[in-house]
């Protein structure tokens, strides 16, 4: 045992094992169990197998479709806003404009809404999106002479409040990425190209942009995910899964429906598994669009 464990051969295998483990018990084995719950008919004391009949009921499903519709149109808004925005901000934090202990204190007060709680944050994005008069909202329109709004129950302006949700969590998040990214950018790249006579944007187009494009996927992958299993967000929003006419609900929030409040966990498996291949296929596309699986020439 003490040459295994000594051995060089064996660290890396043992250094790694904690991960493989953790990945396999908590990930593997909960995938390939609800693979095969999506198959069957799992309801309290009887579980039968029906094939592929949970699949062809959520072909069927016209409220499952709405969740993915919702899902779909917030994970796009979100790439929109949530990758130049912050990219943008990231080149204005690391430029020679803003320096010093203001610079600090914006980094900081961007980051900050990361650290809160969403169920906190929904909860405050409720009240200031309130149908009353007095929620934040409604008097900040009717300085302009406005009449208040019904915020979370018509679709437009519900998704509205969604998405300002969204971008207070995350901007500050991803602008750190971006920001780390730019940090690891040589500097000589941008000497060089200012004595060559290039202009700010012909340096942010050919030497910012193709180094910041490691930090650009990673960024997009990860947003991919959280914009189609985002939940939580839509659930403190509207106060609970039931949102009116299901302007709020998500993928997430059907497996949820399904799942936990009406107990059929195969049907909600099967709407899991929908929601892992959704998943895939696009990461799968747009990282092979960017060239991250393409083998670099030696």
């Amino acid at each position: 045992m003490k040459k295994i464990l000594y051995s060089k051969k064996a660290a890396p295998y043992l250094f790694i094992l904690p991960f493989v483990l953790t990945f396999a018990i908590f990930w593997i084995v909960p995938i390939l169990k609800s693979g095969v719950m999506s198959l069957e008919k799992v309801l309290p004391g009887q579980v039968q197998f029906i094939g592929l009949n949970n699949f062809k009921r959520l072909y069927k499903d016209r409220i499952f479709w709405l969740a993915v519709t919702n899902s779909f149109k917030y994970m796009i808004f979100t790439l929109i806003l949530l990758i130049p925005i912050p990219m943008a901000l990231a080149c204005l934090v690391n430029s020679k404009i803003a320096k010093g202990k203001v610079n600090s204190f914006f980094k900081s007060s961007l980051f900050v809404p990361a650290l809160t709680s969403v169920v906190v944050a929904g909860t405050i994005f409720r009240l200031i999106f309130g149908e009353m008069d007095t929620s934040l909202m409604n008097r900040f329109i009717g300085l302009f002479g406005m009449e208040s709004i019904k915020w979370l129950k018509g679709a437009v302006t519900g998704f509205a409040a969604l998405l300002t949700l969204a971008c207070w969590r995350w901007f500050g998040v991803n602008m750190m990425y971006f920001l780390s990214g730019l940090q690891s950018i040589p500097e000589e790249y941008y000497e060089a190209a200012s004595v060559d006579g290039a202009t700010t944007w012909q340096r942010f187009i050919h030497i910012t942009l193709p180094q910041l494009k490691p930090t650009i996927v990673y960024v997009l992958t990860i947003s991919i995910y959280g914009g189609l299993s985002m939940f939580i967000e839509s659930y403190m929003l509207w106060q609970g899964n039931n949102s009116p006419q299901n302007i709020g609900l998500t993928i997430v929030g059907y497996l949820y429906r399904q799942g936990i409040e009406k107990n059929d966990m195969g049907y909600a498996c099967a709407v899991g598994i929908t929601l892992l291949i959704f998943v895939l296929v696009i990461n799968i596309v747009q990282l092979t669009l960017t060239g991250t699986f393409k083998k670099e020439e030696k």
